[in-house]
């Protein structure tokens, strides 16, 4: 097996990986962001914000909502009035303490 073959197979196992976690995240629709951020430090936005930094790295052009509709699959207010609960005001301090910069 080449090299080639070799980042072709890894691009096509961390492909399935990631359409696994959507696929995942999307069944538990019930974990909330802020809980994501708060354990992970990551969250739906933040996947959102990582595709479509990578598509404009490849010279695609991307816009946000673009980007959380592919995570998210559907358009993020809509995700937003099916799935968004009103944070507790723990989690909320706990992500203010934890991620003062993410957006």
């Amino acid at each position: 097996m080449t090299t080639s073959d070799d980042d072709a197979l890894r691009t096509q196992l961390e492909a399935a990986a990631f359409r696994r976690l959507l696929a995942h995240l999307s069944e538990r629709s019930d974990v909330q962001n802020i809980d994501l951020m708060n354990l992970a430090g990551f969250c739906r936005n933040c996947l959102a914000n990582w595709y479509r930094e990578a598509a404009e790295a490849e010279g695609q052009a991307m816009s946000k909502d673009e980007a959380r509709e592919r995570v998210y699959g559907m358009p993020y207010e809509a995700w937003r009035q099916l799935h968004q609960k009103e944070a507790s005001a723990e989690a909320v301090a706990a992500f203010a303490a934890a991620q003062p910069r993410h957006d």
